[in-house]
């Protein structure tokens, strides 16, 4: 049975970091584009970053890109957000997906994704 488990989220300080897993079971996580968005209360999904299935090419949104990085260790089977200098505005859940056949991390569409880590950065 395939699965993505993410994990790493917790309560942080404004400025501090956390580094997210993204952990996949039943299928190899280098094979697939894999994203990370994230949920807000009230607010709209916020695609975060994306790397690219076989080179593994990053691609980070442009309002974080100074401070997160992705990146992928396919012998664990796992994709990491390195998030750094965190803000109030990166509270949110954040979640790791599969890009559907056909997307692309330029054109993100996810077809399945995890149960979501929670993120709070609060003085």
């Amino acid at each position: 049975q395939s699965q993505l488990v993410e994990s790493g989220g917790g309560v942080v300080q404004p400025g501090g970091s956390l580094r997210l897993s993204c952990a996949a079971s039943g299928f190899a996580i280098d094979l697939y584009h894999i994203g990370w968005f994230r949920q807000a209360p009230g607010k709209e999904r916020e695609e975060v970053s994306c790397i690219g299935r076989i080179n593994g090419a990053p691609y980070v949104q442009d309002f974080v890109k100074d401070r997160f990085t992705i990146s992928r260790d396919a012998a664990k089977n796992t994709v990491f957000l390195q998030m750094n200098s965190l803000k109030p505005e990166d509270t949110a859940v954040y979640y790791c997906g599969t890009l559907a056949v056909g997307a692309d991390c330029l054109n993100p569409e996810y077809d399945y994704w995890g149960q979501g880590t929670q993120v709070t950065v609060s003085s």
